[in-house]
């Protein structure tokens, strides 16, 4: 075990929220490392709707989940926070000296002297399909998610799921792959009225094809998946040849180890103090969807605005002693310096 690496916050969740968290951490020189449980930057944008359109960001009228993700790198850059992907925060402990030591599901520890919870609704594990013999085939055919579209190009596709993420890959796919075939346990469908609307039309033009039932078995050859079982509600079973079977069953959120951490928790969220955002435990902060207070609203504005807030309280946390001065990025040379540009910038 290496010495723990040393620093002054760590931020659990590599979402929106959590790097826009380290960008308000930075502007007030606090250093920062994050952890997330996915193998890669974004959390729920990246995850669910990294192509899909999001209105509700001030003075963006519209940008994809990968947009908002890609901005919010570059705007925290001048801070060079580090990442931790893939791997969970398992421990939380609290030191003689006031510090945290932390430790993760890849044996890695940190010792920190505050920790921002930015972990979305928790970590995100796929819900899977448990069907005998199918983890042979995972991320080699069966995929829990789309990472490369241009994979499935010309290939003769089955999308399982009834949410958004089936619908809209499903549509994506027309024109794209040689077949899509959707299957959905019921007829009826939990995406957006439009999408589903989108789908019968071009189900009704022969465009693409939509089963209802469940997957019950795999056929394979020579190592390869080469079809699926579909048992339709009458009991009746369809053979389907396939090249690649994309599975949009949802993630499942798990509060995990955080439950353990002896942090007030109510109805599975966090709860925090809405002057500053701390937890029931001093230094611990929790910001976004993983919080829950009285008027709570579960957007990505709203969770910007608790990382302003959490990274001040932060900084009276760490020096009590100092006076923490409200700085402007329009108008501050210390800012201006912190994120590498000149006035002359906004000329």
């Amino acid at each position: 075990m290496h010495s723990p690496i040393e620093t002054d916050a760590i931020i659990i969740g590599a979402g929106p929220v959590g790097l826009f968290q380290v960008f308000e951490l930075g502007l007030l020189d606090i250093k920062t490392h994050v952890i997330d449980s996915l193998p890669e930057i974004g959390g729920q944008c990246i995850e669910l709707y990294p192509d899909k359109p999001i209105y509700d960001i001030p003075a963006i009228p519209v940008c994809t989940g990968r947009e908002l993700v890609c901005n919010l790198l570059k705007q925290i850059k001048p801070f060079a926070p580090q990442f931790h992907l893939n791997q969970e925060v398992s421990t939380l402990e609290k030191q003689a000296d006031g510090r945290f030591l932390i430790g993760t599901s890849l044996d890695q520890q940190f010792l920190t002297k505050t920790v921002f919870i930015a972990a979305g609704v928790g970590a995100f594990q796929p819900r899977t399909l448990n069907l005998e013999g199918i983890e042979a085939f995972v991320n080699q055919q069966v995929f829990y998610r789309v990472k490369d579209p241009e994979q499935f190009k010309n290939k003769r596709i089955v999308i399982c799921g009834g949410g958004d993420s089936a619908l809209d890959w499903a549509l994506h796919f027309i024109g794209i792959a040689a077949s899509v075939t959707l299957i959905h346990r019921r007829d009826d469908f939990k995406a957006a009225p439009q999408s589903v609307a989108q789908m019968r039309a071009l189900c009704a033009a022969g465009e693409m094809q939509l089963l209802i039932g469940q997957i019950t078995g795999l056929e394979s050859d020579y190592g390869l998946l080469t079809g699926i079982a579909v048992t339709n509600i009458d009991g009746e079973v369809h053979q389907i040849e396939l090249d690649s079977l994309l599975l949009f069953y949802g993630l499942s959120p798990k509060l995990g180890p955080i439950a353990d951490w002896g942090l007030e928790i109510d109805r599975k969220q966090i709860a925090v103090d809405t002057a500053c955002f701390q937890t029931s435990a001093p230094g611990i902060f929790a910001v976004g969807d993983i919080n829950i207070y009285p008027g709570k609203k579960k957007l990505i504005l709203s969770g910007f605005h608790e990382a302003a807030l959490a990274a001040f309280a932060a900084a009276a946390y760490l020096a009590p002693e100092k006076q923490i001065q409200l700085q402007y990025t329009t108008t501050s040379p210390k800012l201006h310096k912190a994120l590498g540009v000149s006035p002359a910038t906004f000329e």
